[in-house]
């Protein structure tokens, strides 16, 4: 979030708030209709379709109607579901009762992919691996900078890619901040990473900038 007065705020210290504030339902909501509506913006443009990633709070999750409004964002800018991929943390997929088992299946029907982020940092049983239509883990980035330097994180790091494909799962890596962590990644058979290595966070037309340097 850029501020005129704060500057360049991160996420880490303003979502806490808008989730104190009960904002960040609101803030989700706006988010996702927003990608879908650059989504059909670049598609309209002639711009090849991309699987768009939306971060989903445990709040946001919870609300009733969220599944209606996500398959209504898609349906108001004219996309198909397998467009669209959700995040949500191993917290919001802790509450597996039939509700969100039914939300989950009602999203995965419409073809929405489903991610579980941060993984690794919280407390749940791997039984939901089983139980919920998940297609990805994405790990999270405190492992994989510590690779090089803690035998443990790369032990972690690898054991989850290995257990993600042995489930028919995809994994992406967060936090690669050199060459050497990506080749690393690439030997482990990872399937995608994320990080500053890569790039960092882009405004629009920044990004399209750098998307075409990578064609």
């Amino acid at each position: 979030w850029h501020d005129q007065e704060l500057g360049q705020v991160a996420p880490d210290r303003f979502i806490p708030v808008a989730e104190e504030a009960g904002l960040i339902a609101a803030i989700g909501e706006w988010v996702l209709r927003e990608a879908c509506r650059q989504m059909r913006q670049w598609l309209d443009d002639g711009h090849p379709p991309l699987r768009m990633a939306v971060n989903v709070s445990s709040l946001q999750f919870a609300r009733e109607g969220f599944t209606d409004s996500v398959l209504r964002a898609l349906a108001d800018h004219g996309l198909d579901g397998s467009i669209l991929e959700l995040e949500v943390t191993e917290t919001t997929l802790m509450r597996q009762d039939e509700e969100h088992l039914q939300r989950f299946a009602a999203l995965r029907e419409a073809g929405v992919s489903l991610a579980i982020d941060d993984f690794g940092t919280g407390y749940s049983s791997l039984s939901y691996l089983r139980r919920l239509p998940v297609q990805e883990l994405k790990i999270d980035k405190s492992f994989v900078m510590g690779m090089q330097s803690a035998e443990g994180d790369a032990m972690i790091v690898r054991s989850t890619i290995d257990l993600a494909h042995n489930l028919g799962l995809s994994v992406v890596t967060e936090g690669v901040e050199s060459a050497d962590i990506l080749e690393h990644l690439r030997r482990l058979q990872c399937d995608e990473a994320q990080g500053y290595h890569i790039s960092r966070p882009l405004p629009l037309d920044d990004y399209l900038a750098w998307q075409a340097r990578q064609a």
